[in-house]
């Protein structure tokens, strides 16, 4: 079967992906990726990524790793997945620098074999870490484009995580993340990240403009549709709802601060949290101290990501509480991104990023770090239907902008020019340079 066409983004012609050897003999490009997770269960990224490249007309093969029961190998949703028995241990960042090395030298390996049998077209490495790309250097040293996808920036994650700033004078651990940084940018054929502000960062650090682009991470529409809300049951009741990773820099503890603030003044206020993460027993213990358990739910219960979506809907807001650190001040949340497509309004916190692309009448903002100011948005909004409804409605703005129709195809089209000899990378429409 002949793959489909991939239309160039630049102009009106089209592009076979597929390399004809001899008399009508077509044979499908090769795609590798190369994550330090699990596949697929929790990277939506690099899963959207792959069965685009698939729908295209790619054989992907996905190298990651290999829990406890896993098979070695398996086939899901056209993807090839090759799993390599390294665990993943988080529990100090020297036993997590080990897991990350000890990956990097097997995927290596592993690539360095497959690619001697059956080239691939074109090789793509996911952090966290950075310097998980030099595991291609086998394909590089062969010709073969190294594309460098950095879902986060570790100089920002790190120091939002350890307290420093990046490129602080006084740590050389610092320093050394900020290196390693660099070294991967440089080592790769062209970098993509998730929001205009990292590539702006990474520009000003010494990424070429034109090897940086912008693939962001929008809610998938085979899931996140606009759907009915349902009617509140009570003139009094508001449902408010958060979804997602239990960590400290993305303000959970100040969402609960807020509900606890306004208790006499919306009675039947409940707030449903789904998720995990390490701080998921401390929000546990904070709920109970506040004496708010009637009025927060966690739930940490294994939930499809289809089921989502309806999770979402019951509510009458959103909230995205997060602190504005270095890192979180430069990402735009997927699940903003989600409330947006299934059309809930959401009260975010105003991190430059997430001002970029929803305005205020797309989303209202608060002070990040502010419970009291959180509180009195969520007040505000719970008297105010037409004001809810609006926002709900102006958030299609934002999806009618960025969707993965768009910017998946944009995404295609770098992979297509990167694979291409003598093409250099290029996009428009969804996949910004």
């Amino acid at each position: 079967m002949t793959p489909p066409a991939v239309e160039r983004l630049d102009s009106g012609a089209r592009l076979d992906p597929g390399t004809r050897l001899g008399a009508g003999v077509q044979v499908r490009p090769r795609h590798c990726m190369v994550v330090h997770a699990q596949y697929p269960l929790h990277e939506p990224r690099v899963s959207r990524e792959a069965e685009a490249l698939v729908a295209a007309g790619y054989d992907v093969d996905v190298v990651c790793l290999r829990q406890p029961g896993q098979p070695a190998r398996e086939r899901h949703r056209g993807v090839e997945i090759h799993r390599l028995p390294v665990s993943l241990d988080k529990r100090t960042p020297g036993r997590q620098l080990v897991c990350y090395t000890r990956f990097l030298l097997r995927a290596a390996a592993y690539l360095g074999r497959v690619h001697a049998r059956r080239p691939y077209g074109t090789v793509q490495a996911h952090n966290l870490p950075d310097f998980l790309v030099f595991s291609a250097l086998a394909p590089k040293l062969a010709g073969t484009p190294v594309l460098l996808d950095l879902h986060d920036l570790m100089p920002e994650f790190f120091a939002a995580r350890f307290g420093s700033r990046p490129g602080s004078p006084g740590s050389a651990l610092t320093r050394l993340v900020r290196a390693q940084e660099r070294a991967s940018c440089r080592f790769a054929d062209h970098v993509i990240t998730v929001s205009d502000a990292w590539r702006d960062a990474l520009v000003e650090r010494g990424v070429p403009p034109e090897k940086c682009s912008v693939v962001m991470n929008v809610a998938d529409p085979s899931i996140f549709r606009r759907r009915p809300r349902p009617p509140r049951t009570s003139a009094s009741e508001f449902r408010l709802v958060y979804h997602g990773q239990i960590t400290r820099r993305y303000g959970l503890d100040l969402l609960v601060h807020a509900v606890k603030l306004l208790q006499g003044d919306i009675p039947h206020l409940h707030l449903t949290i789904h998720g995990r993460g390490d701080d998921a027993s401390e929000l546990a213990r904070l709920v109970a101290r506040l004496g708010i358990a009637q009025q927060v739910h966690l739930s940490q219960e294994s939930l499809p990501t289809e089921a989502l979506p309806d999770l979402i809907a019951a509510a009458d807001l959103a909230v995205v509480p997060y602190r504005d650190d270095v890192f979180t001040d430069g990402i735009v949340p997927t699940k903003l991104m989600e409330y947006a497509a299934v059309g809930v309004p959401c009260v975010a916190a105003r991190t430059s990023a997430i001002e970029r692309y929803f305005t205020g009448t797309m989303a209202e903002f608060f002070e990040p770090g502010d419970a009291h100011d959180l509180a009195r948005r969520i007040r505000e909004l719970h008297t105010d239907p037409v004001r809810l409804d609006e926002l709900a409605r102006r958030s299609r703005r934002f999806t009618d902008r960025y969707n993965w129709e768009q910017i998946g195809a944009g995404y295609v089209d770098l992979v297509d020019r990167l694979r291409v000899a003598g093409v250099r990378p290029a996009t428009r429409s969804g996949l910004t340079t």
